[in-house]
């Protein structure tokens, strides 16, 4: 599952708009521009994290290793 269709998900458990996901965004964003993001799935790691605080959520970009269970 890309990115993309996870903020999709998030913003529809907010029930949050493009718009409302661009105003609340530090700094704020035009509802154009993520939107471009998101339908390229074209998102930065600063782009997801300003997406989690926007949306009162938390972003963990991570990976796990299978075998050993440690996060890098």
């Amino acid at each position: 599952m890309g990115m993309a269709l996870k903020v999709r998900m998030l913003l529809a458990a907010r029930e949050m708009t493009l718009k409302d996901l661009g105003s609340r965004m530090d700094p704020p964003t035009s509802a154009q521009n993520i939107g471009r993001k998101i339908k390229n799935d074209n998102l930065s790691e600063k782009d997801l994290t300003a997406i989690a605080r926007a949306c009162d959520a938390t972003y963990e970009g991570i990976f796990r290793l299978n075998d050993t269970g440690k996060e890098i």
